[in-house]
């Protein structure tokens, strides 16, 4: 099994930066696939960044140019560095994680979730 640990988020103004991780711990064959979704209040949840075992990034028009996503495969860790950060921005962040079991199946995993707030 496979648990996402995230860490980073918090209160911020408008126009600051704020970076958030998720540390991948349990027993797995591989991860693949890592990313970032956001969850706003009354909306659903929405793909912000992902990012390939290989490094290949894909990003929300919302976010491109402003957030960047990257992972550090030996820590199993994939980061968000959010800049220029916009009171749209406010929600909660959820770290995700495609994962092929020791079973060889795959499987979906969800981190707990951090708010981020953003405010004017």
């Amino acid at each position: 099994q496979v648990k996402l640990v995230e860490s980073g988020g918090g209160m911020v103004l408008a126009g600051g930066s704020l970076g958030l991780s998720c540390a991948a711990s349990g027993t797995a064959f591989s991860i693949r696939d890592m990313g970032w979704y956001r969850q706003a209040p009354g909306k659903q949840r929405e793909l912000v960044a992902t990012i390939t075992s290989g490094g290949s990034t894909n990003y929300a028009d919302s976010v491109k140019g402003r957030f960047t996503v990257s992972r550090d495969n030996a820590k199993y860790t994939v980061y968000l560095q959010m800049n220029s950060l916009k009171v749209e921005d406010t929600a909660v962040y959820y770290c995700n994680a495609q994962v092929i079991s020791l079973a060889r199946t795959n499987l979906e995993v969800w981190g707990q979730g951090t708010l981020v707030t953003v405010s004017s």
